[in-house]
């Protein structure tokens, strides 16, 4: 039986500060719970206020999944941000460094983040929400590693994130460890890139 959470006493916050409670709470809830019986009724009597509020905040469930998804991906690129800076130019340490960037963060984000992701996949305007978050990050790898070996193509860039995002799936699984994760990415990414060298250098022949 639910809480009649509009005459419990509310803790005063502003409104950030509740916005940023509010997101927290949903992932709390998500990784409690999943996202398939996720709505802003359970965010509300988790986060003990009212429906009403909740749906000021967001408007919707999608919205909510959509802040928490663009707040993972501003993650993910402060941590490669972070990672890159002061790197050497060697394609084997870039190519390490964003690996284990993009695992890490993934680890960080724990299985809400899995959970909001294949609730993205079903929906047209939550899918272009990621997109565009994929795209941003996307330039940032395409900014570090093409310095070192010549331009990358989209699929290339495409792989890294798949590849990435399979074996984030897998270490939170437990059915591989973390290292294992990083370095198999780290060779992918090198990989591509020695491929795309390469390439560019049998079509200046």
């Amino acid at each position: 039986m639910e809480r009649d959470v509009a005459t419990e006493p509310r803790q005063r916050m502003s409104k950030s500060e509740r916005h940023r409670q509010l997101l927290d709470t949903a992932r709390e809830l998500i990784r409690d719970e999943g996202t398939d019986t996720f709505t802003l009724g359970r965010l509300a009597e988790r986060a003990r206020v009212t429906k009403p509020l909740v749906y000021d905040h967001f408007g919707d469930r999608a919205g909510v999944l959509a802040e928490l998804y663009r707040e993972f991906e501003s993650r993910q690129r402060e941590t490669l941000e972070e990672a890159l800076r002061g790197s050497a130019p060697d394609l084997a340490a870039v190519s390490k460094l964003v690996a284990g960037a993009y695992i890490d963060c993934c680890l960080a984000e724990g299985r809400e983040l899995a959970d909001v992701v294949a609730a993205l996949a079903g929906s047209a305007t939550l899918a272009q929400v990621r997109q565009e978050a994929e795209d941003e990050y996307l330039s940032m790898c395409r900014t570090a590693l093409e310095p070192l070996s010549g331009p990358l193509d989209t699929a290339s860039l495409a792989a890294i994130v798949g590849a990435g995002d399979a074996l984030a799936r897998r270490a939170l699984d437990g059915s591989i460890d973390a290292d294992r994760a990083r370095a198999t990415l780290t060779q992918l990414v090198a990989a591509l890139c020695r491929e795309n060298t390469q390439d560019a250098r049998t079509t200046e022949r």
